[in-house]
């Protein structure tokens, strides 16, 4: 199942700049869904109209709810989106099902491929490497699946990704299981997998910190995009009331 929902094709490779790329880095707590989803079509709207504009990595957790990818199948829900569950919600990203808790990690970058390498592929396989390069601080050594996309520890799938790109900007991302209550997980066909056992970091390590874990990612993740990471940036995006 097609994880990528894209408007362009694999281009030519630009050479890599010696300098890392400028990052804003946004460390924030719980978000309400269409809040951050809001947020980032924002950001992608502004570095199509400038793109030279700082590329961004978001860090959050969302309150439980459901996404579906554009294509993605409601037979992969064991209930109907009209009963009492967490709110379900069909985004433009590609793949199908996933839920989003308290105790989950969700990454949100919106990066200008231009300035990397414009190649989807290539975007998704550096996204899991960021994850593994991670949980291998923590002498948790990950694997990913041939013809799957995300994360595996063992049979046990700990992150999922699922992205979007416009005109070669990225939006949408990862969600890594730091500690979360997985039940929500029950409800659904996770990435539309059957038999997909989902897990979490602290099944592994009891003592795993969010807090750390937020922190050695970012840093992971700047040194496999190559960026400086700022953390001196505008205020967040706050919804009209």
């Amino acid at each position: 199942m097609p994880l990528i929902s894209s408007e362009q094709s694999t281009k030519t490779l630009p050479d890599r700049p010696t300098a890392p790329r400028p990052c804003w880095l946004y460390q924030l707590a719980q978000v309400d869904y269409l809040t951050a989803w809001e947020w980032q079509r924002q950001l992608v709207g502004d570095r199509i109209r400038n793109p030279h504009t700082p590329d961004t990595l978001i860090l959050l957790e969302h309150p439980s709810v459901y996404t579906l990818g554009q294509g993605a199948s409601l037979e992969f829900l064991k209930f109907t989106p009209d009963q009492a569950h967490p709110p379900v919600h069909r985004i433009e990203r590609g793949g199908e099902v996933t839920y989003h808790c308290p105790g989950q990690l969700v990454g949100y970058p919106i990066l200008n491929l231009k300035y990397h390498q414009p190649d989807l592929h290539w975007y998704l396989r550096q996204l899991e490497e960021v994850i593994l390069r991670t949980l291998a601080v923590y002498h948790l050594y990950a694997d990913r699946i041939p013809g799957l996309t995300g994360v595996w520890l063992g049979n046990t799938k700990v992150a999922a990704i699922g992205i979007k790109v416009s005109r070669w900007i990225t939006m949408h991302g990862f969600s890594l299981n730091v500690n979360p209550d997985l039940a929500g997980f029950e409800q659904i066909v996770p990435c539309g997998i059957h038999n997909c056992s989902v897990g979490s970091l602290a099944q592994f390590n009891p003592h795993i910190s969010m807090l750390e874990v937020r922190q050695t990612l970012a840093d992971q993740f700047a040194q496999v995009f190559h960026l400086n990471l700022i953390t001196d940036v505008p205020e967040p995006f706050t919804p009209e009331i």
